[in-house]
C-alpha cells in the first residue's frame, strides 16, 4: 500500500485487560457487547506490540511499518530527528475495576533501568522486568464521564489527621512525625503479609459493613477498599495497596475536565472512562491492587513524597471552539473539539496527528480527500498539511498531537 494522500481512516487495538469494562468500548466502536469478555483499552498510535493500521479502501499498512518506510513523510523531520518515532500514544479507557497503584520513572531514570535490566540478562517479556524501553511515560486523561482516580499523597496536614482518625493507623503517628511521608510509605511497603492481615483485617470488616449500610461515598476511601472485597469470600491476604487509598488523594474529574500525571507521582485509576494520551512507553512500576510484579525498593527509589493539591484542568479555550489541556512535556498535546453543526474547524498540521470522534460524526476535508468519521473512528492526518472539519450537527473531536514544532 502506497501513502498517497494525507488523511487516512485509523483501526486501533482493542486490548481486553480484566479490569475493564463490558459495554462502552463496544458501542463507541459500534461493535456487538460480550459480556464475557471485558473491554478495558483501545489503543491508537505507533506502538510495536499494538499498532493502528491505516486504511484505504481495502488495503491497509500498520502504522509503525509505514513510519519504518517513510518516517518524514508521516512523522515530520523535526518529530523523527527528535523523537525517531511517534512520541505519544493515545487512548480511550473503560475502568470497572481498579488499576495498579503505579509511579512511571523520568526519561533517565528509565535509561539508566533499562540498560541495567538488558545487562543483567532480565528478558524483555519476563514477569519481573520493571522497564520495556528507555523512555518515560507522563500522561494526561480527559473525562469521558464521571471519573474517580488516585492521584499524589495527601498534603501532610491531610495525612496526619488520616492516621489520626483510623485507629488502626494510630501506631504510625510517631514514626511520620519523625520520618514523614516517604519513612511512613515505604515501612508499610516493606511490611510482612502477616503483619498487614492483622493491622487491617478489622479496618477492612468495618468498611465492607458501611458499604453496605450506604454510609460511605465515593470520596472517602472506605467507599473503594469495600469495593475491592464486593465479591471476596473472606478477608485474608490483604493488599497492601489498600494503604495507598487512605494516603493518596482521592480525585473525581467531571466530563470534559483533564488531569496530567508526570514522572515519580503515584496514582491509580479507579472507576469511570477517558480519553488517555501519554508517551509512548510501558515503564510501570507498581505498588500493589495487582497480581503483576511489584519491586518495592525500584518504587521507592523513584516516587515523589511530596503531598500535593490536585490539579483539576477544565481546559484553555482556543478560538470557541477547541480547547487546550496544556501538558509540561515535548511528546503530546491533546485538544478538545465541540463543533454544534453551524462551524467549521480549520488547522495545519506540523507533525502526525490523530483525530477522534466521541460523539457525532463529522467530515475532514483537505481539498482532496473527504473522509467522514462517526462516533468511535479516528484518522491519522500527516504532517505539513491544512485541513477542515464539518459535522451537521453536534460532534465531539479530540485531537494529538507533538507541540514542540507548533511554537
Amino acid at each position: 500500500m502506497s501513502l498517497k494522500n494525507k488523511i487516512y481512516k485509523l483501526k486501533g487495538t482493542v486490548q481486553h485487560y480484566a479490569w475493564g469494562g463490558y459495554d462502552f468500548i463496544p458501542s463507541l466502536l459500534g461493535e456487538p457487547i460480550v459480556t464475557q469478555q471485558p473491554w478495558a483499552e483501545y489503543w491508537m498510535g505507533a506502538h510495536p506490540s499494538a499498532s493502528s493500521l491505516l486504511i484505504e479502501d481495502n488495503n491497509t499498512i500498520s502504522l509503525y511499518d509505514a513510519i519504518i518506510n517513510d518516517p518524514e513523510k508521516t512523522l515530520g523531520s523535526a518529530v523523527f530527528n527528535e523523537f525517531g518515532e511517534l512520541p505519544y500514544l493515545l487512548k480511550v479507557l473503560d475502568v470497572r475495576d481498579m488499576l495498579s497503584i503505579q509511579v512511571h520513572p523520568s526519561r533517565s531514570e528509565a535509561i539508566k533501568g533499562f540498560d541495567a535490566e538488558e545487562a543483567a540478562g532480565i528478558p524483555i517479556n519476563a514477569p519481573n522486568r520493571n522497564y520495556k524501553d528507555r523512555n518515560h511515560k507522563p500522561e494526561v486523561m480527559v473525562a469521558l464521564s464521571e471519573f474517580w482516580l488516585l492521584h499524589g499523597f495527601k498534603e501532610e496536614t491531610l495525612l496526619e489527621r488520616v492516621l489520626e482518625d483510623i485507629l488502626e493507623f494510630n501506631v504510625f503517628i510517631p514514626l511520620f512525625k519523625k520520618e514523614g511521608i516517604k519513612g511512613l510509605y515505604q515501612f508499610i511497603m516493606e511490611m510482612s503479609q502477616e503483619d498487614i492481615d492483622h493491622l487491617l483485617h478489622n479496618l477492612v470488616k468495618k468498611e465492607i459493613s458501611r458499604k453496605r449500610n450506604h454510609a460511605l461515598t465515593k470520596d472517602q476511601p472506605g467507599w473503594w477498599v469495600a469495593k475491592l472485597f464486593d465479591h471476596a469470600d473472606s478477608v485474608k491476604n490483604i493488599d497492601r495497596g489498600i494503604f495507598s487509598i487512605y494516603f493518596f488523594n482521592i480525585v473525581k474529574v467531571e466530563k470534559g475536565e483533564a488531569i496530567f500525571q508526570g514522572e515519580g507521582i503515584p496514582h491509580a485509576y479507579l472507576e469511570g472512562q477517558n480519553v488517555e494520551l501519554m508517551a509512548n512507553s510501558d515503564n510501570v512500576l507498581r505498588g500493589g491492587l495487582t497480581p503483576k510484579y511489584i519491586d518495592v525498593p525500584e518504587l521507592i527509589k523513584h516516587t515523589s513524597f511530596t503531598g500535593i493539591k490536585p490539579v483539576v484542568m477544565k481546559g484553555n479555550s482556543i478560538d470557541g471552539l477547541e480547547r487546550n489541556y496544556p501538558c509540561p512535556v515535548a511528546d503530546f498535546g491533546i485538544n478538545r473539539i465541540e463543533l454544534a453543526g453551524n462551524n467549521t474547524f480549520g488547522s495545519v498540521t506540523h507533525a502526525l496527528e490523530i483525530v477522534l470522534i466521541t460523539e457525532g460524526a463529522c467530515v475532514i476535508d483537505d481539498g482532496n480527500t473527504n473522509l467522514v468519521l462517526k462516533k468511535g473512528e479516528s484518522a491519522a492526518i500527516f504532517p505539513n498539511h491544512s485541513f477542515k472539519i464539518v459535522s451537521s450537527g453536534y460532534c465531539e473531536i479530540f485531537r494529538a498531537f507533538v507541540p514542540f514544532n507548533n511554537k
